[in-house]
């Protein structure tokens, strides 16, 4: 029997299917589209999301099920002795709170163990990968959780979005606000720290937002990730939504260009995230791992 299993969910970019190339166990995240729920990487691939999203589907997210996460778990602990689960932030989804709450119980507690380190995409992403480097150095599962935990605030996201269409459609901008931002090719720049999203700030076109996001990740390294960044424990992180592959390749050159002595962590953001950014979405930022 091997000793722990490393569980997220697809909100950290890792598909099912790409589950085993990280030797981890991906949750995947429910999508409702016109009132037909869907899960991510599994029925539904990214094109096909974003074509209906794009045709005026109604898309809508919800958390798994607690008997999705307890059927996963049953299946893993027929052959771990215990398991490291990392769900999106508790500050972004009642989903970590659900799934503490179910490992109080047996035959769950003791053995299963739920992290809440305010992580999603690619932040989330590295907390597993480093977890997953945990347990082969042989940390037991309750030491995982307390070293994820510990790091978890040494994270910083910037998020700029292509249309303000489903911001609007799920409540975060007014109509009018969407309708001027449209106009005026106004992109809103959005951050999450710490798992709580606010807006950061607004730009005219995808470039500009992109040169703001620069400019704010700069100042979080230069400040508060100093210290970790000379120790060579700061990473970079770039996600995005449904894009032009050449505009994508652009956007990681840039990043890259900008902090040459950083490793570039990159994973598409999910279907979940994506049915609020919609498709043209780009996020950077930074992120402590091992």
């Amino acid at each position: 029997m091997s000793k722990i299993a490393i569980m997220t969910d697809s909100n950290c970019g890792i598909m099912p299917s790409e589950e085993s190339s990280y030797g981890i166990h991906i949750l995947p995240m429910p999508v409702i589209i016109n009132g037909e729920t869907y899960f991510e990487g599994v029925d539904i691939q990214p094109d096909e999301f974003y074509k209906m999203q794009e045709a005026g589907s109604a898309v809508s997210t919800s958390q798994p099920s607690p008997g999705d996460v307890t059927a996963m778990w049953d299946r893993l602990l027929r052959t771990h002795d215990e398991i490291v689960f990392i769900p999106m932030s508790s500050g972004l989804s009642s989903a970590c709170q659900t799934a503490c709450l179910l490992a109080e119980d047996e035959p769950y507690q003791g053995r299963v163990f739920v992290v809440d380190n305010h992580r999603i995409s690619v932040t989330q992403a590295v907390s597993v990968l480093d977890a997953q480097e945990l347990a082969e150095e042989g940390k037991s599962g309750q030491e995982i959780k307390n070293i994820l935990e510990k790091e978890a605030m040494d994270a910083t996201i910037f998020i700029a979005v292509d249309t303000l269409e489903y911001l609007k459609k799920g409540g975060r901008i007014t109509a009018a606000a969407a309708a001027l931002g449209t106009i005026l090719r106004i992109k809103p720049v959005l951050t999450i720290q710490g798992g709580k999203l606010d807006l950061f700030g607004k730009a005219r076109g995808v470039e500009s937002a992109f040169r703001l996001m620069l400019e704010a990740l700069r100042t979080d390294i230069q400040s508060r990730f100093s210290g970790m960044k000379e120790q060579g424990l700061l990473k970079l992180g770039l996600a995005n939504t449904l894009m032009d592959p050449d505009k994508l390749e652009h956007f990681k050159s840039a990043l890259q260009a900008e902090f040459p002595d950083m490793e570039l962590v990159y994973f598409p953001l999910s279907m979940s995230i994506g049915a609020h950014v919609g498709a043209g979405g780009l996020g950077i930022g930074a992120v402590r791992g091992l």
